[in-house]
This record gives structure tokens, sequence and C-alpha cells, in this order.
């Protein structure tokens, strides 16, 4: 494997992890926007962990899906090129499996 733990795809739309890609922030907000969302999000992953009635639950939970889609990294695609959204699918059954293979070639 690359040298990298999560190799990014070339056109920096996912990373991956143990063969599967997941879709990347938007890299066109701006930082202070971003930085907000981030926030957002790890207060609402951290409110999960301590949330045991149901509805706080729920709440954290929506939450952290309206941060993840703020940030582009689920929802609409955030790139404006008509490509297809490979979020969640296994590299190996994307057009990015030739370049993947090439990264476990080149690390044996």
């Amino acid at each position: 494997m690359s040298t990298q733990r999560y190799p990014d795809t070339p056109d920096g739309r996912y990373f991956v992890v143990r063969g599967r890609l997941w879709r990347k922030s938007n890299a066109a907000l701006p930082e202070k926007d971003r930085a907000a969302l981030v926030k957002q999000l790890m207060d609402a992953r951290r409110a999960l962990r301590g949330s045991p009635a149901q509805a706080q639950s729920d709440a954290a939970h929506a939450a952290v899906d309206q941060a993840k889609t703020a940030l582009g990294e689920r929802g609409p695609v955030w790139w404006t090129d008509g490509a297809p959204d490979y979020n969640r699918k296994m590299v190996k059954n994307t057009p990015y499996a030739d370049w993947f293979a090439g990264l476990t070639a080149t690390a044996d």
C-alpha cells in the first residue's frame, strides 16, 4: 500500500479506507466555514456518546447528518463536472480501480 495511510484519489474527491471510497469535504469551502462545520460535527458526535434518551440520540444523529451534508461529505456532490458519486463504493468496482491497484503494486 501507499505510504499514505488513507490515500486520496487523484481528483481529490475521495480517500480510501480498507478498499472503500469515502467522499471528502468540499475543497472550495472557505476555511472559516469548514472549521465551524467541523466543530458542529464533533459536538454532535460527542452528544451521541452521552445521550441515552432516544430523542437526544435522534437529535444528535440529525446534527451529524446536517454537518456532514454541509461539508459536502453527504448529499449532493460538490463537484460540477457531472461525474457520478462513488461514495462508500469498493474502489475495485469504480473507475479508480487501476489507480488503486497501482498504489498496492508499488508497495510490494
